[in-house]
């Protein structure tokens, strides 16, 4: 018995170091297991990576900042209207890849990088653009592109002067999504037919010289673009000009095809209030790259901001903004859908249910240049005098930067500009950016420059057609217009009308019960309601 006592302790020390060994075999290799997992899968992630064996780049497929900009059902975490491809090594683009890039069919512009702008057919809603222009590629690409980045896939170019331009009208037409028109005098003879002639809601307009001529242009051009965009199964269309860039604030993404397809579907037209640029130098050569402020428009700010701070914005102007103040509107295609000047559309059958944003704008870009005096004098050939300016121009700004940049000498011009354009008081202009009068939107030269930057313009300019050929100007501008190109205002609105007047035709006047929806006057460039005694005391 005594020695079976004794025995006891030794076999319970036995079993106790058996246990610690076995307990300090099974930590170390589990401390090994958790040691090499981790390092074979850095390596089998690394071999797949070196070999391209699936593993996209993060920075192109879940990036952020590309993420946010991704269309709603898109298969591609990228901008609206626009897919990846695979990144390819510098060394591995050829001069036969930029040939065949230049003369794909394909509806996608892979012009640098990974900037690809596709076409994809189940993206909606299907947004186009149109437009009238004598503007060079400086301009209107730059337009176009940051239009694409936000979702629109179609544009309608009505072109004359520079615009019109081998030089300029070759890369227009290289574009996918871009019908490229000739002011030629066939158009002309056929925009001469127009309904419009024989209505009176345009009438006011006709056989006016400069501004009026240019709204009659715009409407005609408008009504034919309403045709095209219901062939190519558009939803919406818009009317810019190419010194207006849309700005979609206020959707789920910086992007105007989410910001209409929030639009409810009972809704006919959607008005966007414009903000106006507000320079700050006398010197700017690129308003989309130079400008980020904005003054904004009187529908989005409260009135007794608006009109407490009414004197101190207009600066001695005639008025609020230098141009016009009543923005611009996109229309849902449908039937019976007619233009109602640039600023509006309308519809033959029922007066359009119209909203207005309370947050994204039209950013127009509006004297930003000091160029822009000359320019705009040059295109008119009005006298320099206060009762003819009345007759070429439909705003008092307009008036007084006419006659200046007829009469006045270039020193002279540069201090008028100086004194009533540029925003060179950096103390009224903190006063005025706290009150929100003002306000900063750098989306336009961030999105611009990284098109610049990419070599967008270069590569679509490069990988344009050294020539266009005789069958592709004719289709561009449909069978009813010629390839002969027009000087600017050779063929005038008002002359259109003349001769109109002796090829008279029969019309079946439309029977509609809503007359005062057929007859409602086109809406023109209107000012900013103004300050006043009367405003004061209300």
């Amino acid at each position: 018995m005594p020695s079976h006592h004794r025995s006891t302790p030794l076999l319970s020390s036995a079993t106790s170091t058996s246990s610690s060994s076995h307990s300090q075999s099974f930590l170390s290799k589990l401390l090994l297991l958790l040691t090499v997992l981790p390092l074979s899968l850095a390596v089998l992630a690394f071999v797949l990576q070196w070999r391209g064996g699936g593993v996209s780049d993060p920075t192109i497929t879940t990036s952020g900042a590309y993420s946010r900009w991704a269309p709603r059902g898109s298969h591609h975490e990228v901008f609206p209207g626009m897919e990846t491809f695979s990144t390819l090594s510098p060394k591995s683009h050829s001069s036969s890849d930029c040939i065949n890039l230049g003369r794909s069919s394909s509806p996608s512009l892979p012009y640098h990088g990974d900037w690809k702008f596709g076409f994809e057919a189940n993206l909606r809603p299907k947004i186009c653009i149109t437009t009238s222009t004598a503007a060079g590629l400086e301009q209107i690409l730059p337009w176009m592109f940051y239009h694409k980045v936000i979702g629109v896939t179609t544009f309608f170019l009505f072109v004359e002067g520079h615009a019109a331009s081998p030089n300029v009208s070759k890369v227009l037409e290289s574009i996918p999504g871009v019908k490229v028109i000739y002011r030629t005098r066939e158009l002309e003879e056929q925009q001469a037919k127009s309904r419009i002639w024989n209505e009176t809601w345009l009438s006011s307009f006709f056989y006016k010289p400069c501004n009026y001529e240019l709204f009659v242009k715009q409407s005609l051009n408008m009504e034919m673009a309403i045709v095209m965009a219901r062939d190519a199964g558009m939803d919406w269309i818009l009317h810019l000009d190419t010194d207006e860039l849309i700005h979609p604030a206020g959707a789920r993404e910086y992007s105007l095809r989410q910001l209409l397809l929030d639009v409810p579907s009972n809704v006919d037209m959607v008005i966007f209030p414009n903000y106006e640029s507000s320079v700050e130098r006398d010197d700017i050569k690129d308003p989309f790259t130079e400008v980020s402020m904005f003054k904004k428009n009187y529908d989005h700010l409260p009135k007794e901001t608006y009109f407490g701070m009414y004197k101190e914005s207009t600066r001695g102007n005639p008025n609020y903004f230098l141009t016009y103040g009543n923005g611009k509107a996109a229309a849902r295609i449908q039937d019976h859908l007619r233009p109602n000047g640039a600023h509006r559309w309308h519809n033959y059958m029922k007066t359009p249910n119209e909203i207005k944003l309370e947050e994204a704008a039209v950013l127009h870009y509006t004297y930003s240049k000091f160029s822009d005096l000359t320019s705009r004098r040059d295109r008119c050939g009005c006298k320099p005098t206060k009762e003819d300016v009345k007759r070429c121009f439909m705003l008092e700004f307009d008036r007084a930067a006419f006659i200046i940049a007829s009469t006045a000498t270039e020193e002279e011009m540069l201090n008028w500009y100086r004194e009533h354009v540029v925003w060179g008081d950096k103390d009224l202009r903190l006063k005025l950016l706290r009150k929100g009068i003002l306000t900063r939107i750098y989306a336009p030269t961030v999105i611009i420059q990284g098109l610049r930057e990419s070599g967008v313009f270069s590569s679509v300019i490069a990988n344009a057609p050294s020539t266009i050929s005789k069958e592709k100007f004719l289709a561009s501008i449909d069978s009813s217009n010629s390839s002969r190109v027009v000087p600017l205002a050779s063929h005038a609105s008002r002359k259109i009308g003349r001769n109109r007047q002796h090829q008279p035709s029969v019309r079946k006047v439309l029977e509609i019960e809503a007359g005062a929806a057929y007859e409602e006057a086109a809406v023109p460039p209107l000012s900013p309601p103004a300050w006043t005694m009367t405003t004061l005391e209300q």
